[in-house]
């Protein structure tokens, strides 16, 4: 499913016109951005949770060579399905 069939279902499940769909989708996830952006964990009942993890750095090797490389911290998006997603995957 992309973002032109998840609008379509918005429409047909909330009977709505199809820019009142891009608009609540767009809000949605406007909303889980900028949530994550102030740091805050994200929940949503039912589905899971949303939240930034900081990855330490540490030592690498380059394939190529085998040269030993320093890959620094960065942060990543974590996501937790909820037991209720679990349980239908």
């Amino acid at each position: 499913m992309n973002r032109k069939d998840l609008i379509s279902w918005i429409m047909k499940k909330a009977n709505l016109n199809s820019s009142q769909a891009t608009k609540a989708l767009n809000s949605t996830l406007e909303g889980i951005l900028d949530a994550l952006k102030r740091g805050e964990r994200v929940t949503l009942s039912g589905f899971g949770s949303f939240e930034i993890k900081i990855r330490n750095p540490r030592k690498g090797r380059n394939p190529k060579t085998g040269e030993q490389v320093s890959i620094p911290s960065k942060k990543r998006v974590k996501f937790n399905p909820s037991k209720t997603l679990k349980d239908l995957v």
